[in-house]
């Protein structure tokens, strides 16, 4: 198959270039400069010329906080933009596969979200992703959460950095979801696009859950250093310009299940440890 990437600086678009090169497939990634999706014209012409079969959107506004006063910006990304791709891809009769997030839900149910819920944002990220879901209608939309991996900025990175600057990091324990490493996702894709699965839906995040607080503590853990240096805060007390869902646990009832969230993160960790400048190995 000949495979589209977009967004490709970012830590997914990466880590999938990578797993579908290993495959020996034709795959292209293209960064914002390579083409601007907001670019009805561009974006058609592109596609139209290349005609890849699988067509991965990794391209999104991304800074929460930020889209509360630029909402039109990252509307402008996270859903026109989307709204060109599945156009082009209509024509081109490529798959689209649209990346999505934990946060088109208001986080007030107590239970694990289905593919099958209706979304609700509480913040203007959440109303942009939304957009790009509904712009993508009739393709693929893989929901996923808390994501990190070895390129970009996370919050694994940002656990390593401040445990060797603070003796202690405080972070809110009232948040519920799941940590996903982008090489897990990147899997996951690649058995999607290569599925008989019919458009629609989709949740591509890791199995289980913790807190931010509990995510944490694994990191230090993973350091060699101690979890009791981080310490829990109610999210009052770490007040953003975006609300953040309190529960934005994913169910994946769909496709086969991402591997449990600490088991990826232990395999991640020799990756993670030594782009942040350290040599560690899982305590």
């Amino acid at each position: 198959m000949r495979w589209l990437i977009t967004g490709g600086g970012g830590m997914l678009a990466t880590d999938l270039l990578e797993r579908v090169a290993l495959r020996g497939e034709p795959v292209l990634a293209l960064g914002r400069t390579d083409l601007d999706l907001r670019d009805r014209r561009a974006v058609r012409d592109f596609v139209g010329a290349y005609r890849p079969r699988v067509v991965v959107n990794c391209a999104a506004w991304t800074a929460v906080d930020a889209a509360e006063d630029q909402e039109e910006a990252a509307l402008a990304v996270n859903g026109h933009a989307v709204e060109h791709l599945a156009e082009a891809c209509e024509r081109a009769g490529s798959r689209l596969l649209q990346i999505s997030t934990d946060y088109v839900f208001d986080g007030r149910c107590r239970m694990p979200y289905t593919e099958e819920d209706t979304p609700a944002p509480m913040n203007a990220y959440g109303r942009t992703k939304l957009a790009g879901e509904l712009a993508a209608a009739g393709h693929y939309v893989v929901r996923t959460a808390w994501l990190y991996g070895a390129g970009g900025r996370n919050f694994v990175k940002t656990m390593i950095r401040l445990a060797a600057q603070r003796e202690t990091v405080e972070v809110v324990d009232d948040q519920r979801g799941q940590p996903t490493w982008t090489v897990d996702l990147a899997d996951h894709l690649v058995r999607l696009a290569e599925s008989d699965l019919p458009p629609g839906v989709y949740h591509g995040s890791s199995s289980g859950e913790t807190t931010w607080y509990g995510f944490a503590r694994e990191i230090f853990r993973l350091l060699g250093a101690d979890p009791e240096r981080v310490r829990p805060i109610k999210t009052a007390g770490y007040p953003l310009p975006a609300a953040r869902p309190a529960n934005s646990v994913l169910a994946c009832t769909k496709t086969e299940p991402i591997r449990h969230w600490q088991e990826a993160l232990t395999a991640a960790w020799p990756l993670l440890s030594e782009r942040a400048g350290r040599q560690c190995s899982p305590a």
